[in-house]
């Protein structure tokens, strides 16, 4: 089973971004290293859309941030947003724009419909429309 390892302290940090833009769904990028697959550099980005049910990242944002990434020879290790109301599983619009073959995709769960918590933190790949589910290890330090 795939596995995406990140620290307690970019969980925590991606916990707090979709907590604190509830109602609304929140969005960002950790990035790593070229090659390493390590999430390092947390990148909350703004929800364009400004949705409960939807989000987009700023197309401007977006072109920054790559450019950004390229000059420091990183890549988008995980793609996080939220869900609201739902849990955290990737809808059909979620997996029509994955597009990082190498990336995780973090979807955490604002909506306490569940016997989980207060949040659900759930990792997945998704290549060509097929949606795999990982282990989510958290560690104190790489």
């Amino acid at each position: 089973m795939p596995t995406l390892t990140i620290t307690q302290a970019l969980f925590d940090q991606i916990v707090a971004h979709a907590r604190a833009d509830h109602p609304d769904e929140a969005c960002g990028v950790v990035a790593g290293p070229v090659g390493e697959g390590r999430p390092e550099r947390f990148i909350p980005m703004l929800n364009a859309a400004r949705s409960p049910t939807f989000y987009e990242f700023d197309s401007q944002d977006l072109l920054k941030l790559y450019r950004e990434m390229d000059d420091r020879d990183e890549e988008p290790v995980i793609i996080y947003h939220s869900h609201t109301a739902t849990e955290a599983y990737p809808s059909r619009t979620d997996i029509s724009y994955a597009n990082e073959p190498g990336a995780h995709y973090v979807l955490v769960s604002t909506a306490d419909s569940d016997e989980a918590g207060p949040f659900q933190f759930r990792s997945y790949q998704i290549l060509e429309g097929e949606v795999t589910e990982e282990e989510v290890k958290v560690v104190e330090a790489y």
